[in-house]
């Protein structure tokens, strides 16, 4: 498994590649959000049905612009989640028409966040664009918390490992649906 810095993963992702890297809480699987091979192969290394969708994780609001349909929210609602951001709020958004169902699964809807761990918004900044974010475990397994589970489990299965730390929180990010503003999972 190669391990890579933040900023040198581009061409794994580019490629078509799964990886894996740290994110605020646990270690995070992800790939290119436009490449539907990868994001097939991602939900297959998980084992998680593609209905359930995914998150997309950007280093800033623009990243995200592509992928959520804006007018289907008011200023507010906008405003609302903006204000949460960079930080570690997943809000639940009208998705853009014609965007891959892999991302977005049963749902008329897509979840984001904007980042404030250093090492995703290098990653999101190195490939100019949001990266797919699921927890790093098998379906209903728990997350992995070190670069050496990271390897146990995915050796020889995904692209690279993103060299960098977990951030200091203790729990994955809290979901909000940002239409209605309730609160779906508390972090």
């Amino acid at each position: 498994m190669l391990e890579v810095l933040p900023a040198d993963v581009a061409d794994l992702i580019e490629q078509g590649g799964v990886i894996a890297y740290p994110t605020e809480a646990v270690y995070g699987l992800g790939c290119d959000p436009d490449n539907n091979d990868a994001i097939e192969q991602l939900l297959q290394i998980k084992q998680r049905p593609w209905q359930k969708g995914l998150i997309l994780v950007a280093g800033d609001y623009q990243q995200l612009t592509p992928y959520i349909d804006e007018s289907q929210l008011t200023a507010e609602q906008l405003q609302f989640a903006k204000s949460k951001w960079p930080g570690p709020f997943t809000f639940i958004m009208p998705v853009k028409p014609g965007l891959s169902q892999l991302l977005s699964g049963s749902f008329d809807s897509i979840a984001v966040r904007v980042t404030a761990h250093e090492g995703v918004k290098e990653l999101c900044a190195a490939i100019n664009k949001p990266i797919v974010s699921t927890s790093a475990n098998l379906s209903g397994q728990d997350p992995a918390l070190s670069a050496l589970s990271i390897k146990q489990q995915f050796t020889g299965i995904i692209a690279g490992l993103v060299k960098g730390e977990l951030g200091t929180q203790a729990s994955p990010s809290t979901i909000i649906d940002a239409k209605t503003g309730t609160i779906l999972r508390q972090g």
